[in-house]
């Protein structure tokens, strides 16, 4: 299933500047390693060496927070949207 990403500003220089890109997948995970394979340089930034995704990135799939959803395993459909939200934190 093709689901459109969203890049985040700071990741774009991995992606030749791009705003978004398509992924394929049938879940969060499959979508992620799917970029992953076409940007290779944005695994360090979004996963851990497990292959999770770090604590610091938000993925939300069509506005809603995977985190309230199935995490990772959260289902993608064609026409779906992720966007990735890195955490902001500052004093």
């Amino acid at each position: 299933m093709a689901v459109t990403v969203r890049i985040p500003t700071p990741l774009r220089k991995f992606t030749d500047d791009n705003e978004t890109v398509s992924a394929e997948g049938g879940t969060v995970q499959e979508a992620i390693v799917s970029l992953q394979s076409q940007y290779p340089a944005l695994k360090e930034r979004l996963c851990d060496d497990s292959g999770n995704l770090r604590k610091f990135v938000n993925v939300f799939l069509n506005d809603e927070d995977i985190r309230f959803q199935d995490g990772p395993a959260t289902a993608v459909k064609d026409g779906d949207e992720l966007s990735i939200i890195p955490a902001i934190a500052g004093g």
